[in-house]
């Protein structure tokens, strides 16, 4: 199964500063056939014991003691593709929910020669991973998706299906993010951290549940071409837009 991964334009995009080393689609809305989550896919997030800034090395003491899932199957779970497995760890303070990508590949696929601090709509038609996060887990259709590519250009996007358009573009969350590009190893890493705040979280602690999926996509050239990875499949959708497929993330000491 193909996924689409084409969205309606939204224009003026608001940029934003990040640092490079060296940081779906939106589908059409589907009406969702019951609005109760239906997979179990869980992932522990620890507590970090100090706040750090993204810099795109997974070497760090919070990564090596971090819970990791790794997932290589395309979004409706029908075949997998070990060219281009991904892992995904998480882990969190009373600020941040940080998030870790090891992506392996085959090439690279970006936009070329644009500023990444500039946030990219449309950065879904190249090289990204993605995290789809919700918070509030009772509001089903409401959450909020952040994209990075390897040459670290980014976007983020807070979701309302209820709404139509249902992705705004015009929120910003401030997340910080970092890629590095391996290509000794072709693993392309990569680090996000989110402010909690951004999400209308006023503390977090441990035992609490969001729900989450995340995602890859790889390849150059259409649709048909490209590979689209699922931790959480969604074997009745063409879109990622799926919430009722978002897994769950803990949040561990």
């Amino acid at each position: 199964m193909v996924l689409s991964r084409m969205g309606v334009l939204i224009a003026a995009l608001a940029g934003a500063s990040f640092t490079l080393l060296s940081f779906s689609r939106p589908g059409p809305v589907a009406a969702l056939s019951q609005e109760s989550y239906a997979s179990n896919s869980r992932l522990l997030a620890k507590r970090a014991p100090v706040d750090f800034r993204p810099d795109g090395d997974l070497a760090k003491a919070a990564w090596k003691h971090a819970n990791a899932a790794k997932f290589d199957q395309d979004a409706s779970g029908k075949s997998h593709h070990p060219e281009v497995s991904t892992r995904i760890a998480s882990v969190w303070t009373e600020t941040y929910i940080y998030f870790a990508f090891w992506s392996h590949y085959d090439a690279v696929n970006v936009y070329e020669g644009e500023d990444p601090a500039a946030e990219r709509w449309q950065l879904w038609d190249r090289d990204v991973v993605e995290v789809f996060l919700n918070p509030q887990a009772e509001r089903v259709n409401h959450y909020y998706e952040f994209e990075v590519a390897p040459n670290n250009q980014w976007v983020d996007l807070e979701i309302d299906k209820t709404k139509e358009p249902f992705n705004d573009v015009r929120w910003n969350s401030g997340f910080a993010h970092a890629t590095r590009i391996d290509a000794n190893s072709h693993t392309w890493t990569t680090e996000m951290r989110i402010p909690v705040s951004s999400m209308n979280v006023s503390a977090i602690h441990p035992g609490m549940e969001w729900r989450a999926n995340f995602f890859r996509a790889s390849g150059k050239g259409g649709d048909e071409h490209r590979t689209f990875l699922a931790w959480s499949i969604i074997p009745e959708g063409k879109t990622f837009h799926v919430p009722t497929r978002f897994g769950i993330l803990k949040l561990v000491n």
